[in-house]
């Protein structure tokens, strides 16, 4: 199961960049609409990954399940943004609708973006740190993906309060931990093997 889940996760990381690259190339309707999906799709395998990291490092049930209430809340407000945008912002948008900026995702200060960023940015913060911080670990390669999850969980929390409290570019450290850290994540997983779970 560890190595399907790790490799879903780095097919959906790797599909996401993609997106995210088609968009800006392209700056297209439809690009934004296959990020928007890749983005709530990311949040339902960011959550497998994570519980595979909780049972590799036998976390405790209270751990699992904050990590579970932690991102479950991040899919459902990531998700309800997307969606949202999808369905109704853009839609309004292209009928003629000259919809506020306080109102669009990607125009900063939004109510679509601070949904965003708490989802990215507190929430799977929290859910990293929840399952990976007092945790003692021994062997080697479990302690590499130990400490890589702590360290996912400090750039998403640093970008999140940097982007609401100092600075909104400041919100580029938290892909960091949720984008490129989680792409390796499950490469180091793959690394540990199943019988010493």
């Amino acid at each position: 199961m560890r190595k399907k889940i790790s490799v879903m996760g780095i097919i959906i990381c790797t599909l996401y960049f993609i997106s995210v690259c088609t968009f800006l190339l392209t700056q297209s309707e439809w690009a934004l609409t296959g990020w928007e999906f890749m983005t709530i799709v990311g949040a339902v395998a960011e959550l497998f990954v994570l519980i595979e990291i909780s049972s590799i490092f036998e976390a405790v049930f209270i751990r699992k399940a904050a990590m579970l209430v932690f991102m479950g809340c991040a899919c459902a407000l990531s998700g309800g943004a997307h969606i949202i945008n999808i369905t109704v912002t853009r839609r309004l948008i292209r009928e003629g609708v000259s919809v506020p900026e306080y109102f669009r995702i990607g125009c900063w200060p939004s109510v679509e973006m601070v949904v965003d960023y708490l989802a990215w940015g507190f929430f799977v913060g929290l859910a990293f740190l929840t399952i990976s911080i007092g945790i003692r670990v021994a062997d080697r390669q479990k302690k590499i993906l130990h400490v890589m999850t702590a360290i996912c969980g400090f750039l998403c929390l640093t970008g999140f309060f940097g982007a609401i409290t100092i600075n909104e570019n400041l919100w580029y450290i938290a892909p960091m931990g949720y984008g490129v850290g989680v792409l390796i994540l499950c490469i180091q997983m793959l690394r540990i093997p199943c019988e010493e779970k």
